[in-house]
């Protein structure tokens, strides 16, 4: 059976039978918003990490446990909550008190970081796998949506791109800043928090900014031009990029667009909020980057600095790829 994720949630897990009032936003955002009072909403997320899919096998346990809450963190900032609480369910092969220890320890730092208290859980015997699911506040009505973007609207990102897909092409970078940016990812919770009233759509990137950016646009069936050379892109980024024999092209592109796993916000601001983001923004120490324009016509075109169209050779990480065979 063919199908990617999305394709796989939309077929078998929207259509229910209960349809509950305080459901403000369900299956197909970065995380589901229930009411639980007057003044407040609930966001929640979660995302499982396999090993050997969502990370090498001789990953340190520490770099485990953070990106297991990391990547939590991400989607609550992607709705601009606060984080509050999570869950954990370890599947472990067998016990390993050294293991569990760095795990544990970089699970908890970030936790204490963000003010996380670990409340439950589950573990299990079985191939090495972690489920997360993570709860943010954030008053009633501020949620940031997939939905919501207009033509117009400029496209923006935090941070950098391409680094953690770097870190995975070149695995000799052991112990360097591409390979930090891919094992202990950095959460954008105060950014997704400080963009509540200016920006008019968001989500985060995990799958390749062409992808996360594709699925925002869905929601309102929108367009994009994406300037690939405005692309934000690291210092280390930019020297392995230009080391000899790796070449700037096509890397120096591909990269940044499609290879997912930096965990940075992509979001979009009416022209009229963008002073207001500049200065909202400017206390942050964590760069964001106008990359290109909301458009009404479908699809993401991707342009060079002087106006020539990019191609570029793929979108992003897809969860179930099609199976010729079947």
């Amino acid at each position: 059976m063919s199908g990617d994720e999305f394709d796989l949630i939309r077929r078998y897990f929207t259509q229910q039978a209960v349809a509950r009032s305080d459901v403000l936003l369900g299956v197909g955002d970065d995380a589901a918003l229930l009411r639980v009072g007057s003044l407040a909403d609930l966001a929640v997320c979660m995302d499982t990490l396999v090993a050997g899919v969502h990370f090498p096998e001789q990953t340190p346990p520490a770099a485990i446990g953070h990106k297991a809450l990391a990547v939590n963190l991400s989607d609550l900032a992607a709705m601009g909550a606060e984080p509050a609480w999570a869950t954990l369910a370890l599947t472990l092969p067998a016990r390993d008190d050294h293991w569990l220890d760095e795990f544990a320890r970089g699970f908890f730092a970030l936790a204490t970081q963000y003010n996380v208290q670990l409340v439950g859980g589950d573990t299990t015997r079985g191939p090495l796998s972690v489920t997360v699911q993570a709860h943010g506040l954030l008053p009633h009505g501020t949620a940031l949506r997939r939905s919501g973007a207009r033509p117009g609207d400029r496209v923006y990102v935090t941070g950098t791109l391409g680094d953690a897909g770097l870190a995975l092409h070149l695995r000799q970078v052991a112990g360097s800043a591409l390979r930090a940016r891919f094992e202990f990812p950095q959460p954008r919770v105060g950014i997704g928090v400080a963009l509540h009233g200016l920006a008019s759509a968001a989500i985060d990137i995990s799958d390749g900014l062409l992808a996360d950016l594709g699925h925002l646009l869905e929601t309102d069936a929108l367009g994009a031009v994406i300037e690939v050379d405005a692309l934000p892109r690291s210092p280390a980024f930019l020297e392995v990029i230009d080391a000899p024999g790796i070449g700037r092209s096509p890397l120096y592109y591909e990269l940044p667009l499609a290879a997912g796993d930096d965990y940075e916000l992509c979001f979009t601001v009416p022209p009229e909020h963008c002073a207001a983001l500049e200065q909202s923004l400017g206390r942050f120490d964590c760069r964001y980057t106008a990359i290109g324009t909301i458009e009404a016509t479908p699809g993401i075109r991707c342009v060079r600095a002087g106006g020539e169209p990019y191609q570029p050779a793929a979108t992003g990480y897809v969860h179930f790829r099609e199976d010729p065979d079947d």
